[in-house]
């Protein structure tokens, strides 16, 4: 791995700025969310597990609603302003089988359903999204570019 890699592990995020990049592996039903402010030229990524944190569990960085929220702030602090950030989402699958009816109701779908939810409610635009599907994802930031790239299992590899 390159010197200038940050790995985001699951129930995490992480936030730099060019020439980092920042990557994320083994999404499954799990969503990588990017945040990128092109003039700056840095950003964040979080990996959330589930949709809302209705539990009061520890892990924050688990749930969508809170992972994003501390992303967001942590990126404020930097300097960015969310006005000017662009969103970018991978993920959701539906990882496991179990008839049609429960395709709205996956894990997957409710992720990506919170993640929308959050961001329109902060105003920050997704500008391209890769959900869905029933193949795991690994993604890479590159925080000179603003490319997210995604490595789906079976399916190669994509830029969005």
């Amino acid at each position: 791995m390159e010197n200038n890699v940050i790995k985001v592990g699951m129930a995490d995020y992480k936030v730099g700025s060019a020439p980092a990049k920042l990557i994320t592996l083994g999404l499954g039903s799990c969503i990588g969310i990017t945040l990128y402010d092109k003039r700056k030229k840095a950003g964040g990524m979080a990996h959330i597990m589930l949709p809302k944190n209705n539990t009061k569990d520890q892990n924050s960085l688990k749930f969508a609603d809170t992972a994003i929220t501390l992303m967001i702030k942590d990126l404020e602090k930097m300097g960015l302003n969310k006005r000017n950030m662009e969103a970018k989402i991978a993920g959701g699958a539906q990882m496991f089988s179990f008839g049609k009816s429960d395709q709205l109701n996956s894990i997957g779908s409710r992720n990506a359903i919170a993640v929308k939810e959050i961001l329109k409610e902060n105003n920050i635009r997704i500008v391209a999204e890769d959900t869905g599907g029933n193949k795991g994802r690994t993604i890479e930031l590159d925080l000179d570019t603003g490319k997210l790239r995604i490595k789906t299992i079976g399916q190669g590899e994509t830029y969005i």
